[in-house]
């Protein structure tokens, strides 16, 4: 079920993102501020999911060549389980299956997230790897049939 005041939108408010990220990702999962904020800010299309007006989740998107990538995918404690990290992600593939000249998508997931993404049409590429001290997994998703 989605959240049902939820409204996800394209956004250049990058306080509000890094606001999130910061509760998500450097509070709950101790990742080094100086990890979480990167040069890709400023190249990527970020996205803010808002229950009301109060900002609850987040992802960014960039290119790299031909493959989409996600990244920086968090939603509040207070708000998981709800649909709302499924809804980001599909605003983030909607967007990159718009650019022509993609046709991939690729995130970083998180150990935990894996099975998350599979039920979203990603399949894990390669072997674990640790980011911020957490471990990871590639994954993609053909953006064209």
């Amino acid at each position: 079920m989605v959240y049902p005041s939820l409204k996800i939108i394209q956004t250049c408010d990058l306080k509000a993102c890094h606001d999130l990220r910061m509760r998500v990702f450097v509070d709950e999962q101790n990742v080094p501020v100086a990890e979480e904020i990167d040069d890709l800010d400023d190249v990527s299309t970020h996205f803010l999911a808002y229950d009301n007006d109060a900002p609850i989740g987040t992802a960014r998107i960039f290119e790299q060549g031909e493959i989409g990538k996600i990244g920086r995918v968090c939603v509040l404690k207070s708000h998981r389980g709800l649909g709302i990290g499924k809804a980001l992600i599909e605003a983030c593939l909607e967007e990159l299956a718009s650019r022509s000249q993609l046709t991939t998508a690729k995130l970083g997931s998180q150990d935990h997230a894996v099975s998350f993404y599979a039920e979203l049409g990603f399949e894990k590429k390669g072997e674990a790897y640790m980011d911020a001290g957490i471990k990871h997994f590639n994954m993609i998703k053909p953006l064209k049939s």
